[in-house]
């Protein structure tokens, strides 16, 4: 990773590049008024420091059937420390969890499921997250409406 500093058309870059992923050389010059060849090697110097974490394509659930979103909190076992890797190991290659967070307070984890319906969630409780080494408990939330959802960073001006 290269150690730079960000200048104001860096930002301006990075936060045109958040919005439009798909941004050509050119559009993504124009907006942030570099000729292009100026741009690219700014892009790329942005992407090779590690500013730019990879790129993405966002899809509709529902277009695709999944029409619910949990938050679950997972507990784990007393002295779970020895199964952490096993249980993170597997929620990593579920689908069904969007995000895994390993937080504090009474709570050890805290994911963010997507499934088609009620049922789905419930077997993927059941049938996957509850059996999984060390877990002793979960809580689910179920979200009854999203009013914002984005990827997107704050950047400073």
């Amino acid at each position: 990773m290269h150690d730079i500093e960000l200048d104001r058309t860096d930002r301006k870059m990075l936060a045109f590049l958040q919005e439009h992923g798909r941004a050509s050389n050119l559009e993504l010059a124009a907006a942030v008024g570099l000729s292009p060849a100026q741009c690219h090697r700014r892009h790329r110097r942005l992407e090779e420091a590690g500013f730019i974490a990879r790129y993405e394509t966002r899809l509709d659930p529902a277009r695709l059937d999944l029409h619910v979103v949990a938050f679950i909190l997972v507990a784990m076992e007393k002295g779970h420390i020895r199964d952490l890797s096993k249980f993170t190991d597997v929620v990593i290659d579920m689908p069904e969890v969007l995000e895994c967070y390993s937080i504090t307070g009474d709570y050890d984890f805290v994911m963010k499921v997507i499934a088609r319906d009620l049922k789905a969630l419930s077997r993927f409780l059941i049938d996957k997250l509850m059996r999984l080494p060390g877990v002793d408990g979960v809580r689910s939330s179920v979200c009854l409406d999203e009013f914002k959802c984005t990827s997107s960073l704050p950047l400073p001006e």
